[in-house]
């Protein structure tokens, strides 16, 4: 079996899409859905068998119009793609939705929300230590 190129940039950046944006149901859009919204934002060709090539890294070269239409579905700026430090910032963004699916991070946020600024310290401090145990525990 042939060995595949890795993912480049672009390729994870639209991975991290699929993986984080979900449908209000939880699950992964699909390539067709995305490519079918895609095609009809920009009246361009747009299949999902190009969208998984650009998931993938097997096609790293689409038109500006693609993935502005990309960022429209997504609900990103455009810049997610064309400028690396806000990319990396809508990025963290991006993981914070994805963790907030986690129900028992949730109860933590919401719970967290009532504490004082030396409580919300202490939490820190607590999650810290815990960090550090686990990072030596090899878990």
């Amino acid at each position: 079996m042939a060995e595949t190129a890795p993912a480049g940039p672009l390729a994870e950046k639209i991975d991290h899409l699929f993986r984080v944006v979900r449908r209000p149901n939880g699950e992964q859009h699909s390539h067709e859905e995305v490519a079918r919204a895609c095609r009809e934002a920009t009246g361009e060709s747009f299949s999902a068998t190009y969208l998984w090539q650009l998931r993938t890294g097997r096609r790293d070269n689409p038109t500006k119009r693609h993935l502005e239409a990309l960022a429209e579905f997504f609900q990103v700026p455009a810049a997610y793609f064309f400028d690396d430090e806000q990319g990396a910032a809508i990025a963290k963004e991006l993981d914070l939705l994805g963790a907030l699916r986690n129900n028992a991070i949730r109860q933590m946020a919401l719970r967290a929300v009532n504490l004082s600024e030396e409580g919300l310290g202490t939490v820190n401090d607590i999650i810290d230590a815990i960090e550090r145990r686990e990072a030596q525990r090899g878990t």
